[in-house]
């Protein structure tokens, strides 16, 4: 943005601030908190993290569950990736825009979807039950390793699909034809050519389903419990249920320093990755011979088999009691339940969740705007800011809401009672995905209209309200739904900081899943259904109004 003058640099100072304030300062007060004790220094907590068997083998867990949910992500995107790059078939496009919906979806509701599907009480157990006349459920997944790596690949194969199949259409087929020629198997292919070509998007793709596995809450809370802790689910229970403070700070820096690398690591090959795809072309053909059609025909229905069983399968179980159709458990939304949800109906969460998504979408907006411009400002440290801007994307929800209850409850930020700390903490999250939807457009500008203007007599004012927000139109409206529908599902953060009238509808099926009873259950049945609505009705929105290389993770 060089043609604004010196006072407009002021407002780039905005982002950074809400970034020092809201980011950096709960990051170090959890630093603080981690090495000192009533004033004085103390590295118990680092000291008990490294030479407790217990804490290096749930750090040690959390990275085995990460890459074995990497590697089994990437090896199950492959194939498809494949014949969604070299064959062109009626509804490919429509089927690459709905398997995105999982990523959107939050973790709870993807987590009581496959507990619909393949859990104890799940269609899969009943339909057995009653073809075998069993009188215990055959399928024994939950609290098991397992259904963690199951709901990981369903939950990252969507970005890891999408980003590969781009870069991978930016990539010609004459390599491979000479050396078909040459006499080349398929697997020689294969290993010397197809995967050293796409080991930029490999990379980025395994890196990031890494980040998001590794910092994985609400599957593991849910799904595996504390018998398969990882570093997430300690920083929950130490602060939480222990109150050991400098315990889950250590774990907190541990973990912000791993992600902090990973994510430094992967925004440099993003820039490799994203280049390619601008060139990218069609090479994609009609499937001819049959073993070509049957590709097809078989990544297709591994695709729909693994993306929406789960999702039709927390549909049917909403509404389904004894083998009846009926709306008993979306009636029962209106019921306050005195246990465990604080005596907050679930209705009133739905408005609070409505009500925080609308103010986090404003403010993440404004905030996304000017830190895309300030990233795209080629100026000296402006590169440098964008690893520091995604940072939050990388930072686990959880380690932000600890940071929030240790640093925000003395003036002059005094928020820890405040509703405001609920749009604040989901703000820092939405940020990074605005950043990213509005980014690839403003790059797409071309300065010579700017220029243009100028030498017009457009101020800098008129400059960006006549040439840039038009352009940046279809930018701001992914950013803005990516906003709204993010801080609708965000879940590991408002765990820590929501207050009793501030309980949003993600912690309210968490804790209904955990209340005893069948009508509870159905609750979180009716409003993971609810939730999950919403959120596919913003993928659906952003699936319309974006355009290629707008959006970019």
């Amino acid at each position: 943005m060089r043609y604004l003058n010196r006072w407009w640099y002021g407002v780039y100072l905005v982002p950074l601030v809400f970034l020092g304030l809201f980011f950096f300062y709960p990051l170090l007060s959890i630093l603080d908190v981690s090495l000192r004790s009533d004033g004085n220094v103390d590295i118990s907590g680092f000291v008990r993290l490294f030479t407790s068997d217990y804490y290096i083998e749930t750090l040690l867990f959390t990275i085995y569950q990460a890459l074995l949910s990497t590697i089994f992500t990437i090896g199950l995107v492959l194939p498809c990736a494949f014949v969604l790059t070299r064959y062109q078939f009626r509804g490919k496009s429509l089927l690459l825009s709905l398997a995105t919906l999982p990523f959107v979806l939050p973790t709870v509701v993807v987590a009581i979807a496959f507990m619909s599907l393949i859990g104890q009480r799940g269609l899969l157990n009943d339909v057995l039950i009653s073809l075998f006349t069993l009188d215990y459920s055959p399928i024994q997944l939950e609290r098991t390793l397992a259904i963690i790596l199951i709901v990981h690949v369903f939950y990252n194969y969507a970005i890891a699909l999408r980003l590969i199949v781009s870069y991978w259409s930016s990539i010609g087929t004459e390599t491979e034809e000479v050396a078909r020629t040459l006499g080349a198997s398929e697997l020689h292919i294969w290993r010397d050519i197809r995967i050293p070509l796409l080991r930029p998007a490999i990379l980025s793709a395994s890196i990031l389903v890494f980040i998001f596995t590794f910092t994985s809450f609400g599957v593991v809370l849910i799904l595996g419990g504390i018998r398969f802790s990882t570093l997430e689910v300690q920083i929950y229970y130490q602060a939480v249920n222990i109150f050991n403070l400098p315990l889950a700070g250590a774990l907190s820096i541990v973990q912000i320093g791993f992600m902090f690398v990973m994510m430094i690591v992967y925004t440099r090959l993003q820039r490799q990755v994203q280049t390619s795809i601008k060139g990218a072309r069609t090479i994609a053909r009609q499937p001819i011979t049959k073993t070509e059609m049957w590709s097809v025909r078989f990544a297709v229905g591994f695709i729909v088999f693994l993306l929406f069983t789960p999702l039709i399968a927390l549909i049917l179980r909403s509404i389904l009691i004894n083998g009846e159709i009926t709306l008993i458990n979306y009636q029962a939304l209106s019921e306050s339940s005195r246990g465990s949800l604080l005596f907050i109906s679930p209705l009133e969460s739905i408005w609070n969740s409505l009500r925080y998504a609308g103010i986090t979408t404003i403010v993440a907006l404004i905030l996304g705007i000017i830190s895309a411009y300030l990233i795209n400002y080629r100026g000296r440290f402006a590169k440098a800011l964008d690893p520091i801007f995604m940072l939050p994307l990388a930072t686990s929800a959880v380690t932000l809401g600890f940071g929030f209850i240790i640093a925000l409850d003395e003036s002059p930020l005094n928020l820890r009672s405040s509703w405001l700390i609920i749009p604040i903490s989901h703000t820092l999250v939405a940020l990074p995905f605005v950043i990213r939807s509005v980014l690839p457009a403003l790059r797409a500008i071309p300065n010579n209209l700017r220029e243009a203007a100028q030498v017009l007599g457009a101020n800098p004012y008129n400059v960006l309200r006549t040439i840039d927000f038009p352009l940046l139109g279809r930018g701001l409206a992914v950013g803005a739904t990516f906003a709204f529908t993010v801080s609708m599902g965000e879940f590991g953060a408002s765990l820590f900081v929501a207050q009793r009238e501030s309980i949003t509808m993600p912690i309210v099926i968490f804790r209904l899943i955990g209340d005893p009873g069948l009508s509870s259950y159905g609750q979180a049945l009716a409003m993971s259904v609810l939730l999950m609505c919403v959120c596919g009705s913003g993928f659906v929105l952003i699936e319309r109004i974006r355009v290629a290389g707008v959006g970019e993770f």
